[in-house]
């Protein structure tokens, strides 16, 4: 039997691209007669993050691809592949990896050969948020093996553009942007060890259906919005004009022109349950990590003692939605982490022991318990115990979400990125500490693993300068917003300079639909 040696792999290092935009949440609370202490105070909401006209998943996350190869000199015939985390994609078969390939190719041509990407591995990954993770986890296992002489080298794309309806529950919680991981072995900055916690579920929490559109809605659309512009409206009009249909030269044409009835529309704006999913979201994450604490324990990579899992973990860093989000979802975890410790005891001293689960015949009294659950959370994350740990552990991820907003796939690394440059800044002595992470997708599916950072972590984190580049963006108003978000806005509000920009999108009936994109120089 061949023995194959095991190679420390993980992140060698990140970069993240976000937009220039952004909407400051004091404007977004005027906007929506919003409270914004509740915004600011209560979920952590400073600004969100909004693409301009030219900017969409692809371009996003080219330009954090292009900072990684540029910053750590990297021929682009050495990177074997390249794996997309997205739930923006912007093709149904064609995946918006090839896109970025296309813009990178145009960029390193003249310098590596037209081919220069020709032999590179791409392809998109979708489980809502959770797509990054689960193109890092495989591509960690594709670069651990061994491959002759040649190192192999990969590159983890996540991208998205979190967006809501107007004016629906989850507006305050957009944002955008687009990053990229460096991943080998023995890398200078994190090492990820082959020891991952799973959790998955078939739920509709959060989920963006193929909606139908009748030929019929259409045009009593249409006729509504002439009467509403003051056009006269015959009685019997829209019947006629179906009836017509079957011999009409329109009908050949179009999004109707094969004599269907509906046609299916794809919108990135969701359909969403909140309280439901945060619900999904506690119950993966906590499964999750019994998962990894069962698969650490058969690895040996765990002894239990009396240090708990999340007390080995110097910093915890999680999916954020929203900045506040696992300082209100972690609780559960914290309670199954102490009980039977002096810490849970003490919890337990100021509010009392958790609500009793139904049974399988008091099934009717389940929301009644989940919503008792809700208020124990919320007292477990009151108490000192909790107000310390999350302090120490969490707390440092959050700060970067707070400026940018939901990242979908992006925001676990937006979190650790946010981290470990707080770290840097305050001077921590983080070297060989051991990070928990967990990841979490609508749908639903959470993974939990760990990061150990190496010797060389503060060499790299000093060149991503992320909240310096966060204080350099530019505030939108509220009616410039609204254009972007309705895509009604002709013009870039800055005009783009030193990026990729969407140029074209095609409307001829040969290319409907295909995509442009060019890099644009300084002008």
């Amino acid at each position: 039997m061949t023995q194959h040696t095991v190679v420390s792999v993980g992140i060698d290092d990140i970069a993240i691209h976000f937009p220039r935009l952004y909407l400051d949440m004091k404007d977004f609370a005027a906007l929506r007669g919003e409270d914004y202490d509740k915004l600011n105070k209560g979920l952590g909401l400073q600004a969100m993050s909004i693409p301009d006209v030219h900017e969409d998943t692809a371009t996003m996350g080219a330009m954090a691809v292009m900072r990684l190869i540029d910053r750590n000199n990297l021929d682009p015939r050495t990177i074997g592949r390249m794996y997309l985390g997205t739930e923006s994609a912007l093709d149904g078969a064609k995946p918006t990896a090839t896109y970025i390939l296309d813009m990178l190719t145009q960029r390193y041509a003249e310098r590596f050969g037209e081919d220069c990407f020709r032999n590179c591995d791409v392809v998109d990954m979708t489980f809502a948020c959770i797509g990054g993770v689960d193109a890092l986890h495989t591509t960690l296992d594709w670069a651990a093996r061994p491959s002759g002489k040649d190192e192999r080298i990969g590159i983890v794309i996540f991208s998205d553009n979190a967006k809501y309806d107007l004016g629906s529950s989850g507006e305050y919680t957009q944002g955008a942007g687009g990053g990229a991981l460096l991943i080998r072995q023995n890398p200078r900055l994190l090492e990820i060890p082959d020891c991952w916690g799973v959790s998955t579920t078939p739920v509709h929490d959060f989920f963006k259906p193929r909606r139908k559109v009748s030929i019929r809605s259409v045009i009593s659309s249409v006729m509504d919005l002439a009467q509403e512009t003051g056009q006269t409206v015959r009685k019997g009009i829209v019947e006629r004009m179906i009836r017509h249909l079957p011999k009409s030269t329109v009908r050949r044409l179009g999004i109707f022109a094969h004599g269907e009835q509906t046609v299916s529309v794809h919108r990135d704006e969701p359909i969403f349950d909140g309280q439901f999913s945060n619900r999904c979201y506690q119950d993966a994450v906590r499964q999750a990590f019994h998962n990894f604490m069962e698969r650490a324990e058969r690895m040996e990579r765990w002894q239990d003692g009396d240090e708990r899992l999340t007390e080995q973990w110097s910093r915890i860093i999680m999916h954020l939605p929203y900045a506040f989000q696992a300082k209100r979802m972690f609780p559960d975890v914290f309670r199954h982490d102490r009980i039977g410790t002096p810490i849970w005891e003490d919890v337990l001293l100021q509010i009392g022991e958790p609500p009793n689960p139904p049974t399988q015949q008091q099934k009717r009294h389940k929301e009644i318990y989940e919503q008792e659950m809700d208020v124990y959370r919320r007292s477990i994350s009151k108490t000192p115990e909790y107000l310390h740990f999350h302090a120490t552990k969490i707390e440092k991820g959050q700060r970067a979400s707070s400026l940018i907003g939901n990242q979908y796939t992006g925001s676990i690394f937006l979190a650790l990125m946010s981290t470990l440059e707080s770290d840097l800044e305050e001077n921590e002595n983080i070297d060989g500490a051991t990070f928990g992470l967990c990841g979490y997708g609508s749908g639903a599916k959470a993974k939990v693993f760990e990061a150990i950072v190496q010797p060389g972590w503060r060499e790299v984190v000093a060149r991503w300068n992320l909240f310096e580049r966060l204080a350099g963006r530019i505030a939108i108003d509220h009616l410039t917003y609204e254009n972007l978000h309705k895509g009604i806005q002709e013009e870039s509000v800055v005009p783009p300079t030193e990026e990729f920009a969407l140029v074209d999108v095609a409307e001829n009936e040969e290319y409907e639909g295909q995509r442009t994109y060019r890099w644009i120089s300084k002008k």
